[in-house]
This record gives structure tokens, C-alpha cells and sequence, in this order.
């Protein structure tokens, strides 16, 4: 007679992992939790507690559509995961969104799938939120007067976050479709009670802003140094790759120009890449990363008249924070 075979012991099932949908996403994950999570995240960038690589961009035939991968193990949260992301310029013409993607959250302890959600709508709470732990960190305290050049998505979520982190009192917009301004000014008096001066040019919206957000899908600089007022902070989203720039070099010369990861600003961040190639600045001029100013390894705001900017570029770490609290949610409703 054979040895008898060793029993397997009895394997619990897999858990399903939740799908979340676009529709869902804004009753779970509030922009003032957001801000707080992501803060987390650059704390936990900060002192070491993540890994994340560069994020993997694959080029497409087409020439002009592309597919990223960005994987990431976050310390505090405790999150491990992914955004699957493709980016697909010509869908505007076919009235759909240009970014389209996944964040994918395992379980760290045992590997398992939790959570899928669709990336839309946490990309644009998140990135708001991370400007947002950016303005809070950097602004004047007095902040009170904001321009946003761009009037999509992420305009509207970055006037809810700005709002809770400075006492806004005025808002000027610029965007380049007049209708799309129109209908952002509309829509955001409605939805906060502030009026909203849609200015007739960017310089014009610019101008005297102590607080300015740049959200554009411009590949050329709509934000000139020559405009910014002293002591004015920016948060410079829309440019992410290292051959597009919403600033000029001016407008990054005369600032402490902060970013979320070095290694991938040095990399990936057109605004500060460009300028340096036109000799405007040295790396070593760069001001550093977020996440020190928050544990205080770097000094943030200098003087008053000091202009800063946030470079955004987005990290998996935010996106894994935001589908973290998600999940949590999830558990206590």
C-alpha cells in the first residue's frame, strides 16, 4: 500500500472584492476626510513608510494614447494596491473623458483583492485634497482671494477644497471655452454660495490672487511669473509629464517651488523640467517635498511676500489612501 496522501487543510473562500462606481464614490469618500488621508500619506512618504517606482507609461500606436500602471505599498494607512490608468486624448471628440481607470486595493496581510473603484472621481477628490494639505501648509493664513485657471472637473472639486482650508471670500476663473466658464461659474454659486468672477483672460484672473490653481489641459504656460503678486501660493495640477508646463519659467524662478516626490518631479514635472532646460533654474534650487514641510524637516513659507508653488504630479500612495478610507467606509456604514 501507498503512504497516504496528507490532508490539505480546508482553504476559507476567497472574498469578493467590492466593485465601487463612479456614482458611489462621492458618498464614501468626502473631500475633508480626503485631506486628511492624503495628508497621511505624505507624512508616511515622508518618513519612509511607503514604495512606490516611477509609475510605468506604455505609448500606443495612435501616437498620442498611452496606458500607466502605478503600483504601491502604503505604510500608515495600511494599503497595498494599484491605478491602472489609460489616457486617451481623442475621447473628447467622442464626448468621453480622456482618463479612464481602476484602483485596485488588496488586502496587505494576505494579498487578496478587496476593492475595485473607479479611478475618475477619487483622482479628482484626491488630487483637490493633496492641493489642498499643499495650501494649508503654504499659503498665507489670510488667504482670502482665488483664482482657478481651467473650469472641468478638477476646478470644481479644487474650489471645495480650497474653501475648507482658507477663508475665501472672492473667486475669479478663466478657462479657455467661454460656455464651459459660464457654466462652472453657474454651477459653483449654486453649489457654495459665492459669487464667481469669470474673468476675461488668465492674467486678469491672476493678478492680486493669493491663492492660484492651475487645472488645465494646456501644454503650453497659461500662468506667466510677471502676474504673480507677492506672497501668493499656486498649486500647478494640470501638466504631468516632462514636455508639458502650465508655468513659465519666470513663474517658477521667482518661487520656492515644492513638490510631492522628487524623483518623480525630476522626472515627469514638465513645469520644472522646462524652466531648467531654459536655464531659469538648478535642481538643487528645488525647494523639496511636501511631505517635509509637514514633519517639519523643511521650512515651508519663508516670509509673507514669498511666492511658493505646489507642484502635483499624484502619487499611487494618494490614490491607495483615498480607497483605503473608501473601504473603511464601506465596513462602518
Amino acid at each position: 500500500m501507498s503512504p497516504a496522501e496528507p490532508e490539505m487543510p480546508e482553504m476559507d473562500p476567497l472574498p469578493t472584492p467590492r466593485f465601487i462606481t463612479a456614482g458611489e464614490v462621492p458618498g464614501l469618500l468626502s473631500m475633508r476626510e480626503c485631506i486628511e488621508a492624503v495628508e497621511r500619506a505624505f507624512l508616511a512618504l515622508a518618513g519612509e513608510r511607503t514604495e512606490q517606482p516611477l509609475r510605468t507609461v506604455i505609448p500606443l500606436p495612435d501616437g498620442r494614447s498611452s496606458f500607466l500602471s502605478m503600483p504601491a505599498w502604503l505604510g500608515d494607512p495600511p494599503a497595498l494596491g494599484a491605478k491602472l490608468l489609460t489616457l486617451f486624448p481623442g475621447n473628447h471628440e467622442r464626448g468621453i473623458e480622456s482618463h479612464q481607470g481602476l484602483i485596485v486595493l488588496f488586502d496587505p496581510d494576505t494579498g487578496s483583492p478587496v476593492l475595485v473603484v473607479d479611478a475618475g472621481p477619487v483622482t479628482a477628490i484626491r488630487t483637490a485634497a493633496a492641493s489642498a494639505v499643499a495650501t494649508r501648509a503654504l499659503a498665507r493664513k489670510d488667504a482670502s482671494t482665488l483664482a482657478i485657471l481651467g473650469s472641468g472637473v478638477q476646478a470644481r472639486t479644487h474650489l471645495e477644497a480650497m474653501l475648507l482650508v482658507r477663508p475665501i471670500r472672492r473667486v475669479r476663473a478663466w478657462s479657455r471655452t467661454r460656455t464651459h466658464l459660464e457654466a462652472f461659474a453657474r454651477e459653483m454659486e449654486e453649489r457654495h454660495g459665492l459669487p464667481v468672477q469669470m474673468a476675461p483672460d488668465a492674467r486678469s484672473a491672476v493678478e492680486g490672487a493669493d491663492v492660484v490653481c492651475t487645472v488645465t489641459g494646456a501644454s503650453e504656460p497659461v500662468l506667466r511669473g510677471a502676474w504673480l503678486s507677492a506672497g501668493c501660493h499656486v498649486n500647478a495640477v494640470g501638466a504631468s509629464t516632462a514636455i508639458t508646463r502650465e508655468l513659465d519659467s519666470n513663474a517658477v524662478a521667482r518661487s520656492a517651488f515644492f513638490v510631492d516626490r522628487v524623483e518623480s518631479a525630476l522626472a515627469e514635472a514638465g513645469d520644472w523640467i522646462l524652466a531648467r532646460s531654459e536655464g531659469a533654474v538648478r535642481d538643487e534650487e528645488l525647494a523639496g517635498e511636501l511631505g517635509r514641510v509637514l514633519t517639519r524637516d523643511l521650512p515651508g513659507r519663508r516670509a509673507p511676500d514669498q511666492i511658493t508653488v505646489f507642484k502635483s504630479l499624484g502619487l499611487a500612495v494618494q490614490d491607495l489612501a483615498a480607497a483605503a478610507l473608501i473601504l473603511e467606509n464601506l465596513k462602518d456604514g
